[in-house]
């Protein structure tokens, strides 16, 4: 999901008390699911980014927030995906995810005039 260099960055990381769990996720989420044929790695990180919102997994929505703009999903998307949330998974799991995008938004520089509709104005 992150390319090598975040491939490295999860290895750099495991300890004996979660080397079982990343060996799990390395090879079974990544290394299997996330290869498949039949969806891009943008529609995945949409899907996964969307599932997260709506089982209010905070700590991992904003990881996979970080992995979808690597994967070419724009700030936009990520904000209407938590948005559309609001009908199906309720007010609290939206507003979460768009707290979660807000912090990882501010992490990478990412301004949160997106589209202008706060301001009545609408950029391109």
């Amino acid at each position: 999901m992150f390319g090598p260099e975040g491939a490295e960055g999860q290895t750099e990381h495991t300890t004996d008390l979660n080397d079982k769990i990343q060996d799990f996720v390395t090879r079974n989420c990544f290394g299997d699911i996330w290869q498949r044929d039949h969806l891009t790695t943008i529609d995945r990180s949409k899907i996964t980014f969307a599932m997260l919102v709506a089982t209010g997994r905070a700590h991992e929505t904003r990881i996979h927030a970080r992995g979808a703009l690597a994967n070419g999903v724009t700030p936009l998307q990520l904000r209407e995906i938590a948005v559309h949330a609001t009908l199906y998974c309720g007010i609290p799991a939206a507003v979460d995810g768009l707290k979660a995008l807000e912090e990882v938004f501010a992490e990478k520089g990412i301004s949160l005039d997106l589209d202008g509709e706060s301001t009545g104005k609408t950029t391109v």
